[in-house]
């Protein structure tokens, strides 16, 4: 297993993975991997955007984006924020997933990150006890508004 940058040629098992499930498949289109490639080359060209895939035997097995975030707030702390975690169907429950988010918390340690933290849908309840079992807290409530 080896934790790396995404590259543009993982873009389409990444996309994939992000449409393989019920809330994916609705609002993902891996038909239109052309409609992905600017946010992929803005995320790729970013020092403070890490898309990090697993790979497994030559192929996409995980993927993640870590987002390092300066602020102000908490006498100038910079946070992580960790989105569009996703492990392959084949793959799940095998230890992918914790070792990307593992990855994750190193990765932001290391950019100087006092705190992660991240969002997942309501609905995602196995979600809720992946993370609580790697230590991340309930501690807001999340609140988004679409434009």
């Amino acid at each position: 297993m080896t934790i790396r940058a995404a590259r543009e040629s993982d873009l389409q098992a990444v996309v994939d993975m992000l449409a393989d499930d019920p809330l994916g498949a609705t609002r993902e289109s891996p038909t239109e991997l052309d409609r992905y490639l600017p946010a992929f080359r803005a995320i790729e060209a970013d020092p403070h955007q890490h898309l990090a895939v697993v790979e497994i035997d030559g192929r996409v097995a995980g993927c993640l984006q870590l987002t390092v975030i300066p602020g102000l707030s908490r006498t100038g702390m910079t946070r992580g924020l960790i989105e569009a975690v996703r492990v392959h169907r084949d793959h799940r429950g095998s230890g992918v997933g914790s070792r990307l988010v593992e990855w994750a918390l190193d990765r932001a340690r290391r950019e100087g990150c006092g705190i992660v933290q991240l969002t997942t849908d309501l609905t995602r309840h196995d979600a809720h006890r992946f993370y609580e079992r790697l230590g991340f807290v309930r501690s807001h409530y999340g609140m988004k508004h679409p434009l």
